[in-house]
């Protein structure tokens, strides 16, 4: 089954980059390659509950499990050994990373308290957008009750587009609320 802000996707936002921009080919248009979610993880290092805690509510949102990152280097003030875990790593492709825009632009980011938008500034020169979220709680498959730490995550959107204003103008067209 085909998600619906792919079919909104091929159907109007391709129509509309392709009469508004000079694109020569059909490749050229800017289309969204991944998106990477990344959970840091300090107390993960001595505390391995939270850990698999992280890594199931991570799966719960994005419908796919979680790599766990590891340290590189030891480093002695941090309490922190060469291998010991650091982080989660989720990265979307396909038919899930649509399913998961679609949720994050619709359900998830509405339910942000005071939420005016998103900031435009967030791109990094290449056409690629980050989000930095504070809490999980905004996604409706966290329950409140099961929660045992609020914590916050990094949301990357990879896109083809050569420059950020190619981006912008990808993600206003898929609906994402910039301020």
């Amino acid at each position: 089954m085909t998600q619906r802000l792919k079919t909104f996707y091929l159907n109007s936002v391709i129509p509309q980059l392709e009469s508004s921009g000079n694109y020569k080919n059909f490749y050229e248009i800017p289309k969204i390659q991944k998106i990477v979610i990344n959970r840091g993880m300090g107390d993960a290092s001595q505390n391995n509950k939270s850990l698999e805690h992280s890594i199931s509510e991570l799966s719960k949102i994005t419908g796919q499990k979680g790599v766990v990152n590891k340290a590189k280097k030891a480093i002695a003030s941090f309490k922190l050994r060469q291998g010991m875990p650091v982080g989660v790593t989720i990265t979307l492709r396909g038919e899930k990373m649509y399913a998961f825009l679609d949720r994050l632009i619709n359900l998830a980011l509405p339910r942000i308290r005071d939420f005016q938008g998103v900031k435009s500034s967030s791109f990094d020169g290449n056409g690629n957008y980050t989000i930095g979220l504070d809490e999980q709680l905004m996604f409706p498959e966290i329950k409140y009750d099961d929660v045992d730490q609020v914590r916050g995550m990094d949301i990357s959107i990879i896109t083809t587009a050569k420059d950020d204003q190619e981006a912008l103008n990808l993600l206003k067209q898929l609906g994402m609320p910039f301020q």
